[in-house]
């Protein structure tokens, strides 16, 4: 696998990289916010005196990453790949669900992409950082 990156590093060049990798995070990102929105309404709407409360359970904690993917943070990215993980593991419970297995399978699909982008950008991002000269 590390071999593997480094040829990609030396073919396409780490700013390119960082650049796809990028957008990948922030079109995951919305995804997954979208798809929790969703959830979020599907649950409020089951519920009537729960009130906002299951939307900003399933939505805090991916949007307090924001500012890191704003100021491109790779140490953020990272941190954002790990709660990604608790996505895709709910994605696969709801999955479980009837009558939520197509939005519980799409969370997960998109919660996978966003731990996937996000890895990949901190790696380019902080690889790409080493290599420029500190001034």
């Amino acid at each position: 696998m590390r071999a593997w990156l480094e040829r990609l590093e030396r073919e396409q060049g780490l700013d390119a990289l960082e650049a796809k990798s990028r957008r990948g995070v922030i079109t995951s990102f919305a995804a997954v916010a979208l798809l929790l929105l969703i959830g979020g309404i599907q649950l409020m709407a089951q519920s009537e005196n729960s009130g906002l409360l299951p939307l900003l359970i399933r939505l805090l904690p991916i949007a307090l990453f924001l500012p890191a993917i704003f100021t491109r943070r790779a140490r953020g990215h990272v941190w954002l790949a790990f709660v990604s993980l608790l996505y895709i593991m709910q994605g696969v419970m709801l999955a479980g669900v009837p009558g939520h297995a197509v939005i519980g399978v799409l969370e997960a699909l998109a919660a996978l992409g966003l731990f996937i982008s996000s890895m990949a950008y901190a790696r380019f991002r902080s690889r790409n950082l080493k290599r420029q000269p500190q001034a």
